[in-house]
Order: structure tokens, then C-alpha cells, then sequence
């Protein structure tokens, strides 16, 4: 059996980015940019004002009170067309230009105005209050580097960026297929022995979640021509997910059927619970993830392995940032030979330190508990017994994770 580690290098190592598409900034929260983004101004545009008050010469504030000529008025959006000399001021508002010839801003709770004069109470040194030309960006700066999936805030600075399109790696499309005459879609009618099915949805929604196009091909029975039928279904995708069907039963056809058509199998079978039995190879340049079929293998297996495929898809790199240190609440047994990921409760103690309180069950099938769980405590491989408080790693589970 392969490593965990192993099996997810030989994931991605050679997987290759999808191409680009460009979309427009409205549409592009959570996608991943294909290309630098470079500014298409400066800003500010100018030297503005950040405070409200008056634009003066610090030369003319040295001494204070000071008795000095109001010119006019520059606002944001509205600046005062002339200059400011010896003796001179300009009434100014927040992100106004800087008329020329004034070099500090007098903020207004330091002045009295006196019809056309304004008195000045407090003096003010040279640049006070001046945000100066460029001072957040230039044109032609690059601020937003390729490989970055778009936040709420990069939209916001794209915005100021000027930059209305965006060229972004399109959505890797995941072609998912169930397998097993016992299973239907949810709402169908449910025969004496058969289960529901949700894999397929809650992989296509996770899928959604990492940025990817899933395209949901169905439920294949247990028979080779219709699996063969659905398989060729996949055309065009950037990755084949399979679920169930994988297992050495009389009935996981999965293997034999890919085989046929041709699929060179890089691995099958990973030393880890749950999820022992994991396929990856390649079908006419396709690459191809054979997931188990439990319904707890299934998430934790595409938390381990469907995500890096789509990251190295999108261009993104590998994140160790996954995982987070813990402390347990509970005893646990030396571990074997499998890396184990067992579902857990997460929550923060009176010190703020995360404490993981993995499940007394563990049993593959029981997606209620996969849903209560706020996170995956692993045991390596080998590991000794694990004692109350002492650390340990963790994969959180919920928010943005998808799963």
C-alpha cells in the first residue's frame, strides 16, 4: 500500500494548468488569475488632501495665530483652479487636490473663519496631511500576480486598479460518476436494497467550492456496457472522478472496465483509513481519481486528493496550510500501519488553544457524524499512543473547506 504522501505527489506531479479565459472583474470573486495584473493609473491621481480644513504654506503658519486670505475652495471631484501665494489659504475637503503653491493642510478644528480671513490656531509642518501623488500605486504596477484566487479585497482593488477584465484560468471540469445497482438519486423510489446516494452531490458541491465545473454524468449499474457508455461520457474533462466500484468484489467493475479502454494505472491502494482502496491513472490523457465508495471515504479521500488535482489544475500550488496543530481531549491507541483521519469536535479551550475531541465511532458509512465534525485529527502511520494534551495535527473541516 502507498503512503499518503506518495500517492498525493503522484497526483499532481503531472497534472498542468487549464487554460484562460478572460471575465469581467464583477464576475471574478474566486477565480484564479492567469496572468499579472498591472494598474492602469496612479492613485491618488494627484496630491490630495486628507484632512478638512485649509491648504496653506507651512511658511505662513510658522507663527500663530496667523491671518491668512481665503481664495476659494477645493473639493473632491472640484479643485480650486487657482494657486495659493504669501498669505493665502484655500478652503480644502478630504481627498480634494492640493492647490499649487500650498505645501501642509491646516485641519479646521485649528482654525476660525472670519468671512473671507481664516485665523490660524495651530501651526502645521511642511506635507501634514498631504496623501501624496502614487502614494497607494502607480501606472503600470503590478499588484495582483498570476496564480492568485480572487478575494472580496482584490476586487476592490482591482476596481481602483482601473481594470475592468480579467484573464483567469477557466474551470477545471470534473466529470463525476457513480457506481452500484443499490444506489439511487435522491427523491427517486427506493427499492428493498437500495440506499440513497450522495456522493456524487456532495463531491460536485465540493468541486463548486474549489473553483471547479463539476458535470455530474450519473449512476453507472453494475454492468460493464453501461459503465463503458458513461465513461465515454467523460470526454473533455480535465479529470474523471469515479466513486465505488474499485474493490476486488465480483461487482466493482471500475477497474476492468477503464482497463479496457485502456487506463495505465499510476496506484491502487492507500495505506490510510478510511479510503484503503484509491485509484489514479490515466485514460486517454485523462487523469483519472477511482474514489471508494463509503460515503465518509469518499469526503475524506477528496479532501486528500481531489483538491491538490484541482489546485495543480488552477495553477495553484500545494498548501500545507491545511493542517493545524491540536490538542487532544482524549486517549488514544498506538496506531498501525494505515494513516488514520478520524472525525472530530473542535473547539478553543480558556487559553485559546484548539482542542480536537475525535469520535469514539469511526465507522466509514455514518455521514451524520462526517457532518458534525468540525475537523480531521490524524494519526500517522506508526504513531505511539497519544495521551490527554498532547499536540497533534489537525485538518479543520467547514467555513471555506467545502467539506
Amino acid at each position: 500500500m502507498l503512503p499518503v504522501a506518495e500517492a498525493q505527489a503522484k497526483v499532481v506531479a503531472e497534472l498542468r494548468p487549464v487554460g484562460a479565459e478572460q471575465v469581467s472583474l464583477a464576475d471574478a470573486l474566486g477565480r484564479v488569475l492567469a496572468e499579472d495584473v498591472a494598474s492602469r493609473l496612479t492613485q491618488p491621481p494627484a496630491d490630495v488632501s486628507a484632512m478638512d480644513g485649509y491648504a496653506v504654506r507651512a511658511a505662513d503658519v510658522a507663527n500663530v495665530p496667523a491671518r491668512l486670505t481665503v481664495l476659494g475652495e477645493s473639493a473632491a471631484g472640484k479643485g480650486f483652479s487657482g494657486s495659493v501665494g504669501i498669505g493665502q489659504a484655500a478652503r480644502i475637503f478630504t481627498g480634494a487636490p492640493v492647490p499649487p503653491g500650498a505645501d501642509t493642510i491646516v485641519i479646521q478644528e485649528n482654525t476660525d473663519r472670519d468671512g473671507g480671513i481664516v485665523i490660524v490656531k495651530e501651526g502645521s509642518l511642511r506635507g501634514r496631511h498631504i496623501r501624496l501623488e502614487g502614494l497607494d500605486f502607480k501606472t503600470g504596477q503590478v499588484l495582483l500576480n498570476a496564480g492568485r484566487m480572487m478575494t472580496a479585497r482584490d476586487i476592490g482593488l482591482a476596481a481602483a486598479m482601473n481594470v475592468p477584465w480579467l484573464n483567469v484560468r477557466r474551470r477545471p471540469r470534473v466529470a463525476i460518476i457513480a457506481t452500484g445497482n443499490e444506489v439511487v438519486m435522491p427523491g427517486d423510489p427506493v427499492g428493498p436494497d437500495q440506499i440513497v446516494s450522495s456522493n456524487s452531490l456532495a463531491v460536485a458541491a465540493f468541486v463548486r467550492v474549489l473553483g471547479g465545473e463539476p458535470v455530474n454524468l450519473g449512476i453507472a449499474p453494475d454492468e460493464e456496457q453501461s459503465l463503458a457508455a458513461m465513461v465515454a461520457g467523460a470526454r473533455g474533462a480535465d479529470i474523471l472522478v469515479t466513486l465505488g466500484g474499485i474493490s476486488v468484489g465480483d461487482h466493482d467493475l471500475v477497474r476492468k472496465v477503464l482497463g479496457d479502454k485502456g487506463l495505465k494505472i499510476d496506484f491502487y491502494k492507500i495505506a490510510m483509513r478510511p479510503g484503503k482502496p484509491l485509484m489514479f491513472g490515466w485514460l486517454d490523457g485523462v487523469p483519472v481519481l477511482g474514489l471508494p465508495g463509503n460515503p465518509v471515504s469518499v469526503g475524506v479521500t477528496s479532501i486528500l486528493f481531489l483538491r491538490p488535482a484541482i489546485r495543480a489544475l488552477l495553477g495553484l500550488p500545494r498548501s500545507d496550510s491545511d493542517i493545524v496543530g491540536a490538542r487532544l481531549s482524549r486517549n488514544l491507541a498506538a496506531n498501525d500501519q494505515r494513516e488514520d483521519y478520524l472525525r472530530s469536535k473542535l473547539e478553543r479551550d480558556a487559553n485559546g488553544d484548539l482542542i480536537a475531541t475525535p469520535f469514539e465511532k469511526q465507522d466509514s458509512s455514518m455521514v451524520t457524524l462526517f457532518a458534525k465534525a468540525d475537523g480531521l485529527v490524524i494519526r500517522r502511520a506508526h504513531a505511539p499512543a497519544a495521551a490527554i494534551g498532547d499536540r497533534i495535527e489537525v485538518i479543520p473541516l467547514g467555513g471555506g473547506s467545502g467539506f
